[in-house]
């Protein structure tokens, strides 16, 4: 067959049944993404002689004779698409994993398409950027600034991988080829509890090109938690690479090392495990009863009670709630559950393993290579020195990357064969084996004085933490925090993280704070109205004040401090706004109109320890070089990274060349997760980059005789007084001496501030359909000093995108045998283009924060608001309450007509 890829003619034979997609990859051609391999998010679009297409359900042969282009084909960094550039500059992407597949099919449309998003857009998904970023970079709109030298903080520079990105160059975990790399595939268990009594692999060794088939006896025996936290003793300690005991229905049983992946597949399919089934139970309240099926024996002293399935418990008491209900006028008491949620990032968890000069080398797709690497060498007894773990671009995790899921099993089969290997993910896999969003019950009763003061707070919370308890404990401590935002002198918090035969539960943007933000929202607005009060105003008359006690589990001196009013300052901004737009009409007849607020707190940084370490040196080539081990998938810490050391440093972001995520060149780092890569690691890179600075001015003031204090830096020198020395003549001068201008600053978690947040919806609920259009949405976040303007309006946005869809769309469905049936975004269904509006974000400003330069992160926080907004929104608009999330129309339609208080058309 003759082919023709970005006009080079070649001939080459596609194998049996391959896809455009792999065919193209196998050419060297990365920019063509795998995000679902069937035809849904749209990652992998090339043009098909002009015409945009999904390579993964093309079939390779049908390119044959014909003109295919790549992002690759479109442009180069040097020679930008115009396309190209304006997602550049717009910038139309946040991790970037979608880029290269929205850029092919926007690259085509005609002015009518530009004007029909929703539709010309259909094919293409994106979980980062909310899409009003993509809108702009379809329409041309300019958003990114040029930095004046030391001016870099607050300025919305563009990322310093944008024009790789763009042109498909930017390398993510799996777009490399390594000579003689296996592929390893996973049998999954099809039981939710069952014992393994025996597995034959001799047909599956008799697959052709299959090298190895590994069972729990061919596996270190040592227990170890896949989450990813500096101390993992906050995590129990219940989880081996491969298991004699299934505990969930996609628990791996079986790994097959093969040449290909379809040997691998095949190997699989022909392996014969014999089970034992045992009693299963999926429902956490069941679980903990009297003769539940038990799922761990007591072999971990992390698990608080194996006998009623209960990985941790909480009981936090202030003052006397049973007091604080007697003296209310009013009471409210409901019961509120949140579903689980995928974080369905678009690239899928994978790793990749090499043995080079005697030293284990994994590639991955993680949120910790630092974490990453301490565990590995726990399981295989390697000295540090003996590893090296690294990422390049990741693409998207939103907390689900802070995990061990795929390094291990690489690690495993590499340092058995010594040949590479690869390890990559599968959707479908994601979907029901990674960990997805604690489903979350929570009751909560408030109660008041007619005039609105609180006088009592408790809540009970069940959390499904499923098979294993990965992140389970720590959700759950974070859950607790929901209680903070208000003041109350009697507060209860009964929490218990409950084991069952179910997908181990996860990290999850918000991390343990969505659902409890959701039920403690909702029951406002529920106490609002008993009240007859305005919902914000009642919050106005509660919130948390400077010098309230911000921590309600217990009575003991806490790092956790704010000294701002931000959250009342987010409060009023989302009221004008919402104000703003009162006389917005309904879509017509039929159509009911709502608004609904919702706030939150949330913590810039974990409570357990968070440290980072940046390296910060001035080379001979008179460029910074900044070494941090955050990783970069989406967040934009890296971009902040490289303006906070620019703006210390008197020069612009060109100048600065940032090395990151890669445990041989960085130092180390908790990971990026929980705010903590602006928090953290960019303080560290801050202390860094002053001391360098302080280096370099101290070596100038001497060899010019001036002060320090009369010197300053400027793009490319330092001026001393009235003379200029640049910083070539400095640099010279320092090697004859043997001095290097480099330092090397650590910093850590604490304390810590807090970000606020409000969210207001306006909607319009269809009586009869159950359809929810958003006519207004509107967040204001307390940022703290803002570093990139829009970075914090893109992550806001994401943050919403992915809260509506947590609302509206998500329903990650069960079945009663603890099977997943929608494993596909096809019928999971992460929000599209049409499904997201505009937001208005606002931004306060304030200085309480410990952040460098005063920053807060709140990429976290963003999403928490959401959920509740939208559902005190439908409640006004409707009289009828809903406390189960999804909001589905169905869902919606069937409440609607049984409840008798909905209001005439």
């Amino acid at each position: 067959m003759t082919y023709t890829v970005n006009g080079r003619r070649f001939d080459e034979e596609p194998d049996p049944g391959q896809c455009l997609r792999t065919f193209l990859r196998s050419l060297g051609h990365y920019g063509v993404k795998k995000g679902c391999d069937a035809g849904d998010c749209g990652a992998c679009t090339v043009w098909l002689d002009g015409t945009p297409i999904h390579s993964c359900i093309t079939p390779a042969f049908r390119a044959d004779g014909r003109e295919v282009t790549t992002i690759e084909g479109l442009g180069s960094p040097g020679d930008l698409h115009p396309v190209q550039r304006q997602f550049r500059d717009a910038p139309g992407f946040q991790c970037g994993f979608c880029t290269a597949g929205m850029i092919m099919t926007s690259a085509t449309f005609t002015e009518a398409q530009k004007e029909d998003l929703p539709r010309a857009l259909k094919g293409n998904l994106c979980r980062c950027t909310g899409y009003r970023g993509i809108e702009d970079a379809v329409k041309g709109v300019v958003g990114v600034e040029t930095a004046a030298p030391g001016k870099a903080v607050g300025t919305s520079v563009a990322t310093p991988a944008a024009d790789d990105v763009v042109t498909g160059r930017a390398e993510f975990t799996m777009d490399t080829r390594i000579d003689s790399m296996l592929h390893l595939k996973v049998l999954h268990s099809p039981h939710a509890h069952a014992r393994i009594v025996s597995i034959d692999k001799t047909a599956a060794l008799a697959v052709p090109g299959v090298h190895r088939v590994y069972t729990w006896e061919d596996v270190p025996r040592k227990r170890f938690t896949t989450a990813i936290h500096t101390d993992h003793l906050v995590d129990p300690d219940d989880t081996f690479i491969l298991d004699d005991t299934v505990r969930f229905v996609g628990q791996r049983v079986v790994a097959v090392l093969a040449d290909t992946v379809g040997a691998a597949e095949e190997g699989c399919r022909r392996i014969a495990v014999e089970y034992e089934v045992l009693p299963a139970v999926f429902d956490p309240e069941e679980a903990m009863a009297e003769g539940a099926p038990q799922l761990h024996g007591s072999h971990d002293p992390f698990v608080r009670d194996p006998v009623r399935n209960i990985l941790l418990e909480l009981h936090a008491r202030t003052g006397d709630v049973d007091a604080g209900f007697a003296e209310a006028d009013v009471i409210h008491e409901g019961t509120y559950s949140s579903p689980r949620v995928q974080q369905a990032h678009l690239e899928t968890h994978g790793s990749i393993a090499w043995m080079e000069d005697g030293r284990l080398n994994v590639r991955t797709s993680s949120q910790s290579p630092s974490i990453a690497k301490v565990k590995l060498a726990y399981l295989f007894a390697l000295r540090p020195d003996q590893l090296r773990v690294f990422c390049k671009r990741v693409g998207g995790a939103f907390g689900g990357k802070q995990e061990v899921f795929s390094e291990d099993l690489a690690a495993l089969a590499t340092l058995d064969t010594g040949r590479p290997v690869c390890f990559e993910y599968t959707r479908e896999e994601e979907f029901t084996t990674a960990s997805p969003r604690h489903p979350m019950t929570l009751t909560v009763k408030l109660g008041a004085k007619a005039d609105g003061t609180l006088t009592a707070f408790q809540v009970r919370n069940v959390s499904n933490t499923g098979a294993y308890g990965n992140h389970g404990g720590e959700t759950l401590y974070a859950g607790g925090a929901a209680g903070m935002i208000y003041r109350c002198p009697n507060k209860k918090y009964d929490a218990f993280a409950v084991y069952t035969n179910t997908v181990p539960s996860g990290a999850l943007r918000g991390y343990g704070m969505t659902q409890p933000t959701f039920a403690v929202e909702s029951a406002m607005d529920e106490l609002a109205r008993a009240l007859h009060l305005d919902p914000l105003e009642l919050r106005r008359r509660n919130i948390v004040r400077p010098g309230d006690p911000l921590v309600a589990l217990d009575d003991g001196p806490d790092d956790l401090l704010f000294t701002e009013e931000g959250l009342a300052k987010c409060i009023d901004l989302v009221d004008d706004a919402l104000a703003r737009t009162a006389d917005q009409p309904s879509p017509g007849p039929g159509w009911l109109v709502g608004v609904g607020v919702a706030s939150s707190l949330h913590e810039t940084a974990p409570p357990t320890e968070h440290i980072s370490e940046a390296w910060v040196t001035l080379g001979d080539d008179l460029r910074y070089e900044v070494a941090v081990g955050t990783v970069e998938f989406g967040q934009g810490t890296p971009t902040a990274h490289v303006q906070i050391a620019a703006n210390q440093l008197g020069t612009t972001p060109s100048r600065i060349r940032l090395v990151q995520s890669d445990t041989d060149r960085t130092g180390f780092d908790t990971g990026a997760f929980a705010s903590a890569g602006l928090f953290v690691a960019g303080n560290a890179v801050l202390r860094a980059a002053n001391a360098v600075r302080d280096r370099i001015l101290e070596f100038a003031a001497a060899h010019t005789g001036v002060h320090v204090v009369l010197c300053s830096m400027d793009d490319d020198g330092v001026v001393c007084g009235d003379r200029r020395v640049s910083l070539a003549e400095l640099v010279a001068l320092a090697r004859g001496r043997g001095i290097r201008f480099t330092a090397a600053r650590k910093a850590y978690g604490s304390p810590r501030s807090v970000a606020s947040n409000t969210q207001g919806f306006r909607i319009a609920v269809h009586r009869v359909t159950g359809e929810i259009r958003i006519l207004h949405s509107v967040q204001a976040t307390d940022a703290g000093n803002i570093i990139n303007p829009a970075q914090v309006r893109g992550q806001v946005e994401g943050g919403v995108a992915q809260g509506i869809g947590f609302t509206l769309t998500e329903n990650y469905l069960v079945d009663a045998d603890g099977v997943m049936v929608n494993p596909n975004f096809r019928n999971y269904r992460i929000p599209a283009y049409a499904d997201v509006p505009r937001t208005d974000v606002l931004l306060v400003e304030s200085a309480d924060s410990f952040g460098p330069l005063r920053s807060k992160g709140i990429a976290e926080c963003c999403i928490n608001p959401v959920a509740p907004a939208l559902a005190n929104a439908l409640h006004d608009a409707t009289g009828v309450r809903y406390r189960a999330l999804p909001l589905t129309p169905e869902r919606i339609y069937g409440r609607l007509n049984e409840s008798r208080s909905v209001p005439a058309a």
